[in-house]
């Protein structure tokens, strides 16, 4: 087996809440007690909807819960020209296609319309990935076995759109190979996306990593804690009590409230994944 290399990969949206936390806390646990690597990236890909300053802030707010990368900190902006090195492969491979259909012209899942249009590339188009696996079976470590179909549960995606921008989904499958990430820590919201990220590795020709998703965290009318629904900002002169918190979230055993090193020092040494969802 490879040595285990895990990631926390924010987007700068906004400053790290509660909910970031907890994502965060979790992919640094699982790490360090597989004695493994821990990254950060931060992915800055859609720069309408970044916050300036939003990058250091929350590298700082890591920090002062004594979490900080294992290397240098990744920048997806700053990796442009391999995104679109890797996209031209896959073109070459008959994996892309281009699409023109306005997304308020479908559901939720695309129907491949433009499969075998002969769109121009002279006029408006995204280019999705043309999928061709009907079923997928998945075994997520906290979540369990899940079953996603095609044209159900997963169509053809986009990795390019229209407006030139390189899609959430290709950009992290092509870091998340380059960097050798083995296992992806993440929120539950994101567990959709892994049968999308499994098309790509497939058509990469590269396993894709094990995956191990957490509860996401609510405010109390059962809002999802989100930079979008304006969730508090972490309060820095509390970071003991934060991970206190995040523990309790995850349902680990209770850690005495010290130095966040020491608490993490001693909460690496209780991590069992396996609680996470138990009741």
């Amino acid at each position: 087996m490879p040595p285990y290399i895990g990631r926390f990969a924010p987007s700068p949206t906004g400053p790290l809440h509660f909910g970031s936390l907890v994502a965060a806390l979790a992919s640094y646990l699982d790490a360090k007690a597989a004695g493994g690597t821990w990254l950060v990236r931060i992915e800055d890909l859609d720069p309408p909807r970044e916050i300036i300053g939003s990058s250091q802030r929350i590298l700082e707010q890591l920090a002062l819960h004594g979490m900080n990368s294992d290397g240098p900190v990744r920048y997806q902006s700053q990796r442009l020209s391999q995104y679109e090195a890797q996209l031209e492969q896959l073109i070459a491979d008959d994996h892309v296609y281009r699409c023109r259909c306005a997304r308020r012209s479908f559901g939720s899942i695309y129907p491949g319309r433009c499969r075998t249009a002969q769109v121009s590339a002279d006029e408006a188009h995204a280019l999705r990935l043309r999928i061709n696996t009907s079923v997928i079976q998945h075994h997520d470590i906290g979540m369990g076995a899940h079953t996603w179909r095609q044209n159900i549960d997963y169509g053809d995606f986009i990795l390019k759109r229209k407006d030139g921008l390189f899609a959430y989904q290709l950009a992290v499958v092509i870091d998340d190979i380059d960097q050798g990430i083995t296992r992806i820590v993440r929120g539950a919201d994101l567990l959709a996306s892994t049968a999308m990220q499994y098309c790509l590795y497939k058509a990469f020709n590269t396993r894709s990593p094990d995956t191990l998703h957490v509860p996401i965290m609510r405010d109390r009318d059962g809002q999802k804690l989100s930079k979008q629904n304006h969730a508090p900002e972490l309060n820095d002169l509390t970071p003991a009590e934060n991970l206190q918190q995040a523990l309790q979230a995850l349902n680990q055993s209770p850690i005495s409230i010290d130095s966040p090193e020491n608490m993490l020092t001693a909460a690496i040494d209780g991590w069992q994944p396996s609680r996470i969802w138990s009741s």
